[in-house]
């Protein structure tokens, strides 16, 4: 796992790059196939400009319609987004239902969208603690674009690392319990297939808004050589100029997975 934070000479040319130039630079390399994002600073943001902190997750969804559209254009292949975790639920509980009311609504809304820019969308993590409504409104987004084969979102929610390595390890004990499987044939393999994630190639850029250096129990098995990329850009204001230059900063690494 890599970290570059530092405004090198790599970054201090990007940032004299419009959003056309950075798009036209990445588009003639390797792109990553596979770019995580931890969205954050949308309270933040809010408490900034005098709002609610609820106001900034509404502004996040228009950051995330953006960056999907972006992605998408581009070729991306897959784009998780880390949405709510696990511990989110500790938040203030009109905190909580205000975020479950604009996911509702929000699903509600991209559908067409979706559809229209060929987009398959997931969902990971654990669905307990969902209100049954919202769940209902993500099921039937799931199926609607199950077809589809352009870019793969997916969407943790109420998504931790360490329940996602532990439901793992549930599923690997029940399948030696039922004799499907000896203990001496599980490996790396087999247990990133038992993850929320099988299917899905580990992320090679993980991006962190609002500046903070942390992962913050997200994607831990899959992010063990992926290269990290933050900026002090909150959530919010993340535009597609910013997806690009992080890309374009990402083929400017070297990826050696633990070689010379």
């Amino acid at each position: 796992m890599a970290l570059n934070h530092r405004p090198g000479a790599v970054a201090v040319e990007l940032s004299r790059l419009g959003e056309r130039e950075l798009r036209d630079r990445i588009l003639a390399r390797p792109l990553p196939r596979h770019v995580a994002i931890i969205m954050d600073g949308n309270g933040r943001w809010a408490t900034a400009r005098g709002l609610p902190r609820v106001a900034g997750h509404g502004e996040g969804v228009k950051a995330v319609r953006n960056t999907v559209r972006a992605a998408g254009e581009v070729g991306i292949e897959y784009l998780t987004l880390y949405a709510s975790s696990s511990e989110n639920w500790n938040r203030p509980s009109h905190e909580v239902s205000t975020l479950m009311s604009l996911l509702e609504r929000s699903i509600d809304r991209e559908l067409p969208e979706l559809m229209a820019r060929n987009v398959r969308f997931r969902v990971i993590g654990r669905p307990n603690r969902v209100p049954p409504e919202v769940q209902r409104r993500i099921d039937l987004v799931v199926e609607a674009t199950a077809a589809n084969t352009g870019l793969t979102l997916l969407m943790a929610f109420n998504y931790g690392a360490r329940d996602e390595i532990v439901d793992a390890c549930r599923r690997l004990a029940c399948d030696v319990r039922d004799g499907r499987l000896s203990p001496h044939e599980i490996d790396e393999v087999r247990l990133g297939r038992a993850l929320y994630t099988d299917g899905v190639p580990d992320p090679d850029l993980l991006i962190r808004t609002s500046g903070e250096m942390r992962v913050s129990n997200f994607l831990l098995w899959q992010i063990a050589y992926t290269e990290l990329w933050v900026t002090p850009t909150p959530w919010p204001d993340f535009e597609p100029r910013d997806l690009y230059a992080a890309v374009a900063e990402f083929q400017q690494r070297d990826r050696r997975f633990g070689r010379v």
